[in-house]
Formats: C-alpha cells, structure tokens, sequence
C-alpha cells in the first residue's frame, strides 16, 4: 500500500506552498522541496521492487462493477510504470528547486510552485494508472495544467498560446475518449490484462463505408493514436508547442522532460494492443518521419532559442513515435528518458543564456579566430569510412552476442542507418574537418563513433530486456511492424543516398569547391527556407480554419434565432 503514497507526494507539496499566511511562505515553499524528493527516492525503491518481485497492484474498485466507467481509481506499477516514475519524480524535484530561486519574487510564485506539485502528481498517477479510463482522466488534467502553467496570463502571447494549446489538446482528447468508449463497447473491459486478451481473441471488425470493413482494433488503435499525437507535438498538431513556450522556464523544461512524453508512454503502455495492429504501426511510422524530419528542419531556420529547442523536441518526438511505428518499444522508451533528462537541462540553461544575453548585448561572442584554412584528407576520410562502414561491422559482429536478427528484423537495419545518421552529426559536433592531419583527430572520431555505437547497442539491448523480458513479445511486436518492402527498400536507399551526398558536400566545401546545381534548385532553396521560417504557413492555416468554423458557428446560431421567433 505504501505505493500509493508516491503520488501523495507532490500534492503534499502543493498543499504546503498554497496553504498558509504570507509571512511564512518563502520557508514554507522551500519545505516544500522535501516532499517531491521523498517521491523520488520512493520511485527509486519502488524500481528495485518491481524489477525484483514483479508487479504491484492496487485497486480502490470492483473490476466487474458497472461503476467501472464512473470511478475506476487504482494503481498498476510494472517496470515501465517505475521507471516513469522515477524519471517523473526525479525531473520534478530538480524543476521545483530551480524554482525556487528563478520564481524568486514573482508576486504569483506561491500558484506556480504550487502547479508544479500538482502536475507532478497528475504525471505519476497517469503512468501508474491501473485501466484505461484512469489514465485518460489524468490525461485530461493534463491538458488542462499546461493552460494553468503558462502563468503569466496578463501577457497576450502566453494567453494565446495557452489557449491554442487547450484548444489543439481538446481535439486530440476526444479522439482518446472515442477510442476507450469503442474499446469499451468492442471488449467489455477497460482493464489493462483483460483488454489485452479480449482484443487478441477478438475478430469483431466496424464498416466506415459500405463495402469498407476495417478491424475493430485497428480503429480502437488509431484513435488513441491520434490523442497520443496531439499530446507529443505530432504534425499537424505540433504549431501548438512554439506558441506555448512564453511559459516560465522551468514550466517548458517540465514540459519538454515529462509531459510531451506523453504520447510515447501511452504507445508503450498500450503496446500489445497496438502490436495487433500493423495498420496503426504504419500510420505511426509515416507520422513520426514525417515529424522527425521537419521538426528538424523547421529548427534549423529559427533564430530564437526557446523555439529553437522547441522544433528540436517536435523533431525528437517524431524519432520516438517513428520507433513505436517499427515496432521498438523499449527503444522509443530509451529514446523518451534519455530526451527527456537531457532537454530538461537544456531548457533550464537556457534561461540563464537569455539573462545572460539581455545583460550583455554582444552576447553570445563571436570567436575572432578563422577557421583554419588547411584541408585534412586524413580527417575527412577517417570520418567517412568510419561512419558508414565501422557500424555494419560492428552490427554483424555482434549479431551472434546480442542475437539481434538483422537479417529479419527491418527495425534493426532501419536502426543500424539511424546510427549512421547520428554518428555523423555526432563526428561534425565534435571534429573539425579543416583541422591539421593528425592520428590523434581520427582517433578521437572513430572512438566517438564505437561509444555511439555501443552506448545505443548494449543499452537499448539491456533496457528492451528489462522492460520485455520475453524476446518472443519484441519479436512479435517488430513483425507486426513489418513494413511493404517498396517502403523498406526506398527508405534504406534514400538514407544511403542521403549520407553519402552529405560527406561529398562537405568534402567539396572543405576545398572551397561547389556543386553545380540548376538555378531553378537554388530558388527552390530559398523558397523553402522561407516557408521553415515560416513554419510551413501552419499558424496562418489555423487560424483560417478557425475564423471559417466561427463564420459557419455564426450563420447557424443566427439561423436557430430565426426559427426560435
């Protein structure tokens, strides 16, 4: 029982900050610090228990009841359920106490600490909820946390990102809450276990067209699908999150660590509901490329830093759902807390950053030194090689070790590209192709290279295992994610058509060559930087969408009048 008191936590520290005179409430916020960390250090037991003696479970209700659908409050904490919540927890105390002193004489700090406390017990009761219903009540308290959490409500911008946000999350949630009411009518239950099981013996199908039958879980999966979009940032949800970040600092550092996450979680909570179904596997796979690459596009022609970090994350959420689309769970999971850690520490930096560039004007500083002018063809070709072959090697020499089957699985070798991809970023970021000739550069890429390699192999490998200790269920899962070989041939020639031109590109810069293109391609370039600028015209398109569904909303309301006299 004592698992239930982990949630308590945080709302014990919402308590102490809203609850008292004025006169004691910088000492009582600061008390306040105590509870959310005792959550944390519970999350951390309540890991070791679990991994160790198997689920718990905790139900305030009668599963058979019809109060089912009214009151379905428990608690269900496997691994997956533990390890949020540490991740949770941990995120939450560190954002609390940065608070304290970046909130510090705010005359509303006492409602913002307070918030806090509540959203982190909101997100540790979501992933330890015990049915569906529980966790999309929650999941509504979400969505209306992040409007409450952009606090400075005087401020035109952060309204109205707030209220797009509330807006855009409306539309995701009831898609989510057609999706239980389906599940609930098709299986006759919103347990998870039970849900599990009658989905999989089930064969009942819904006719959206006459002639048209699509499987009932299919449909059951999309709708989910589509509330977990909205919450992630998924296109064409994602214009939401870059208005939202007026919010405090520390608010979009829970967001982009915790909340966003959101979408992910629910895959991976719901994930051998979604393995039955390879139509929504697909669908999430196009979704999250889709995302992946122009989240990460749009990013690179911002010129503010918030938005910046904020198309990074609608990109790093497009590269978690396109993993739920292969198949890999547990990676999308990996992929989820190592984001979610490393973004949380970034947003809290950069508010020092921005304090810092509006003290000193010519902040950040230029670097007086040119680059060198020297060419390495040493470095170049180390980096080259390396990165596109080292990985193949070292994916075939671990094949027997780590028994990845490369040569069935379509989500490893869609893998072993995202390695290529990612080793080069990482080479460019931390080498200098116009360095001096040296041993020494070439070591030091090709040992960032086997630590990428590696650090992605053994521990993704070592977290699906404790997250899916039967290899039969990730296998099944990866199969169901089988895409059409014209999709998997086209995306492995395309990433390595992609990769090779890049190095090329940078080999001809790094010898003050160019490449000639057509003069039609450099006007498309150009247009197509002003349409990222521009966030590809989303806002613009809501905002027409929005004014035409009020003008139809007007003409009916006048029309009812009418007939009203």
């Amino acid at each position: 029982m004592y698992a239930i008191l982990l949630p308590l936590l945080p709302l014990l520290t919402a308590l102490l900050v809203a609850v008292g005179d004025e006169h004691s409430r910088r000492t009582r916020t600061q008390l306040a610090a105590f509870p959310i960390g005792t959550a944390f250090c519970g999350a951390i037991v309540t890991l070791y228990i679990v991994a160790t003696q198997g689920p718990i479970s905790i139900r305030f209700y009668d599963p058979a009841s019809s109060a089912l659908l009214t009151f379905p409050i428990g608690f269900y904490i496997d691994r997956l359920s533990a390890v949020m919540m540490v991740l949770i927890s941990g995120i939450g105390t560190v954002i609390y106490t940065y608070s304290l002193g970046y909130m510090y004489q705010d005359p509303h700090e006492h409602r913002y600490l307070a918030l806090i406390g509540i959203a982190t017990f909101v997100l540790l009761c979501m992933v330890s909820s015990a049915n569906l219903m529980m966790l999309f009540l929650f999941w509504q308290l979400l969505s209306y946390l992040l409007y409450l959490l952009a606090h400075n409500h005087t401020h035109a911008g952060t309204l109205e990102g707030a209220f797009r946000t509330f807006t855009l999350l409306r539309v995701g949630d009831i898609a989510f809450l057609a999706g239980v009411v389906l599940a609930h009518t098709l299986y006759g239950t919103l347990e998870f276990p039970d849900l599990f099981s009658a989905a999989a013996e089930s064969t009942a199908a819904i006719s959206l067209l006459p002639g048209l039958e699509v499987s009932g879980v299919t449909v059951v999966t999309l709708l989910l699908f589509i509330g977990g979009m909205s919450k992630s940032a998924q296109l064409p949800f994602h214009i939401w999150l870059p208005h939202y970040l007026y919010a405090p600092t520390p608010a979009t550092a829970l967001l982009h660590a915790g909340i966003i996450n959101a979408g992910g979680f629910l895959i991976n909570r719901l994930a051998p509901l979604f393995g039955l179904s390879s139509t929504t596997l697909h669908v999430a796979f196009v979704v999250g490329t889709l995302t992946a690459i122009l989240g990460a596009t749009m990013m690179l022609a911002q010129n503010d830093i918030k938005k910046t970090l904020g198309f990074s994350t609608i990109g790093q959420m497009g590269y978690m759902i396109m993993e739920c689309g292969l198949g890999a769970f547990s990676l999308a999971a990996f992929h989820l807390i190592a984001h979610g850690l490393f973004k949380a520490t970034v947003f809290l930096n950069c508010g020092n950053v921005i304090h810092k560039a509006r003290q000193e004007p010519e902040s950040p500083h230029a670097d007086p030194r040119e680059d060198e002018k020297e060419f390495s063809p040493l470095t170049w070709s180390t980096g080259f090689i390396t990165t596109l072959l080292i990985p193949l090697l070292i994916l075939l020499a671990t094949h027997g070790v780590l028994r990845i089957p490369l040569l069935e699985s379509q989500g490893t070798v869609i893998f072993l590209f995202f390695i290529w991809i990612t080793s080069s970023q990482a080479i460019l970021t931390l080498t200098r192709l116009r360095a001096i000739a040296s041993w020494k550069v070439s070591s030091a890429m090709l040992l960032t290279l086997l630590f990428i390699v590696f650090v992605y192999l053994f521990a993704v490998e070592s977290f699906t295992a404790f997250l899916y200790p039967n290899p039969d269920v990730v296998a099944a899962y990866i199969q169901a994610a089988h895409l059409p070989t014209w999709m998997f041939e086209g995306i492995v020639l395309l990433a390595t058509i992609l990769t090779v031109v890049s190095w090329g590109y940078l080999y001809m810069r790094a010898h003050g060559q160019t490449l000639w293109v057509p003069g039609w391609v450099k006007g498309l370039r150009f247009r197509l930087y002003v349409v990222f600028l521009n966030r590809l015209y989303m806002d613009e398109l809501h905002q027409a969408l929005g004014r035409g569904v009020m003008r139809v909303v007007h003409k009916i309301d006048k029309r009812d009048a009418r007939w009203s006299e």
